[in-house]
């Protein structure tokens, strides 16, 4: 059996290649890829070779359990139809819609324990923004926003804008985004941010606009991807105010002010991610509770809005580059396999 399957193969450049794939093994299935989501975030990282050599993948995934040496396959959010069942695989399992966190390839086999079936009123593209909300959820849980707190969050990316949709619907006083593009901004109201204003602002400026010149944010995210952002992110916390990391920078630093203002307000910085649950909350909630909360949360704010170009698996080159030209009707980017057929 052929299958096809994406590489990085150099700073800048991806590769589709052809290879062998064996049928399932005991306890496996095999998927037939139906689409694909790119992340804007650590994808784009390793598709610009902006990263410290030798880099894990992730090693909480077993499908991607390696080092960002090139060649090397990576993605996390591939939907696709089981075809075919491995030995000792129960019946029920055949022509199942799966998500999978998996590297971009046509067809792939795994074992069930690598499979989230997709809920039937779910469709295959929303499906893929599942890791992405997840993500959101374990943001706005690791900052533990309360009653009538004034949030900020900088960055509108896909992760950015679901974790503003998802804090809109908490009873906070001001909730502010920050996104150097219009249509970002626009899409962050409808998401329910009471104000979005461009990140070429400083702090000063941002807070004021908000209302909030005398006391500062009780509650900063920093989603945006750029280290230069986590100074302003910590400029705007007020006294006591907690700064969340959900960005992962790669290679590059954050050069960060810690003077007066940090240490006399006692603002705090942790980082978020997602592949654990916050020690605070683990005695009650797992990964699958929290994943059954992601999919409650994609019915509720259905994302699929958010998808801006859809490109066939074979031009997986030009999607990277319109994903990392930085152009504002750039948003999600998916490949399509045609495995819907």
């Amino acid at each position: 059996m052929k299958r096809e399957s994406l590489y990085f193969t150099a700073p800048g450049r991806v590769e589709v290649r052809h290879e062998e794939l064996p049928g399932p093994g005991p306890g496996e299935a095999l998927v037939r890829s139906i689409v694909s989501s790119l992340s804007a975030g650590t994808e784009m990282h390793f598709f610009r070779g902006d990263l410290p050599s030798g880099t894990s993948l992730d090693l909480s995934i077993p499908s991607l359990n390696g080092t960002a040496r090139y060649p090397f396959k990576y993605g996390y959010s591939v939907v696709g139809r089981v075809e075919a069942l491995g030995e000792g695989v129960p019946g029920d399992w055949m022509g199942r819609t799966v998500l999978s966190l998996h590297p971009h390839e046509s067809r792939f086999a795994a074992p069930l324990n690598e499979l989230v079936p997709v809920p039937e009123d779910i469709g295959a593209e929303e499906a893929t923004f599942l890791p992405n909300m997840e993500t959101a959820v374990n943001l706005v849980q690791d900052g533990g926003p309360s009653i009538g707190e004034d949030v900020f969050v900088l960055g509108q990316g896909v992760v950015g804008l679901l974790t503003t949709a998802l804090l809109s619907r908490m009873p906070l006083g001001q909730l502010v985004t920050v996104d150097p593009h219009e249509r970002r901004r626009q899409l962050s109201l409808q998401m329910g941010a009471h104000g979005s204003h461009p990140s070429s602002l400083g702090a000063k400026a941002l807070l004021g606009l908000a209302g909030l010149g005398g006391r500062g944010a009780d509650l900063v995210y920093e989603v945006s991807g750029n280290p230069a952002a986590l100074g302003t992110a910590v400029d705007l916390a007020g006294f006591g105010g907690r700064v969340v990391v959900g960005s992962w920078y790669g290679g590059r630093r954050a050069e960060v002010g810690l003077g007066s203002h940090f240490h006399r307000d006692r603002v705090r910085i942790s980082s978020s991610q997602v592949s654990t649950v916050a020690p605070g909350l683990a005695g009650r909630w797992d990964k699958a509770r929290r994943l059954g909360l992601a999919w409650e949360m994609l019915r509720r704010v259905r994302p699929g809005g958010l998808v801006t170009h859809r490109l066939p698996f074979s031009q997986a080159q030009e999607a990277y580059e319109l994903l990392g030209s930085a152009r504002d009707e750039v948003l999600q980017v998916v490949l399509e396999y045609g495995g819907g057929d």
